[in-house]
């Protein structure tokens, strides 16, 4: 499971928590949270769920929507895991085809980035000794 920022989101991780488990019937290994950007590749709970699927430790990788996973590129996850005899499970699947789909994926990529460089420009110094400019 996964939410984005790390402030306040304890209550939507336990309500996705609570949503996967009252919709699946098998044994449930291990919850991992992941907090931050999917964007990012070295995130801690993305490295558990690779080391659990390497290791052989779980058949199904489930997952409320694919974006939690990664924005990107589940495709590759899935083919991946694949490999290890593991499914990906997704409880909310998009529906979307097309040019929607594409239209997501732009906004999601612009949305990422404006708030990455609203981010790196907060955290350079300021000019201004007062903090105003």
């Amino acid at each position: 499971m996964h939410v984005s920022g790390s402030s306040g989101q304890e209550s939507c991780l336990e309500a996705q928590e609570t949503e996967m488990g009252g919709t699946f019937a098998g044994e449930i290994v291990k919850v991992v949270k992941d907090r931050g950007s999917v964007l990012k590749e070295n995130r801690p709970g993305l490295n558990r769920v690779l080391a659990m699927v390497s290791e052989g430790s779980v058949t199904v990788v489930r997952v409320t929507h694919e974006d939690r996973l990664a924005r990107f590129g589940v495709g590759w996850f899935k083919r991946l895991f694949a490999v290890y005899g593991v499914t990906v499970d997704v409880l909310y699947p998009k529906k979307l085809g097309g040019r929607d789909e594409l239209l997501e994926d732009f906004v999601s990529l612009v949305t990422t980035f404006a708030g990455r460089l609203y981010g790196m420009r907060s955290a350079r110094p300021s000019p201004d000794p007062h903090g105003c400019g």
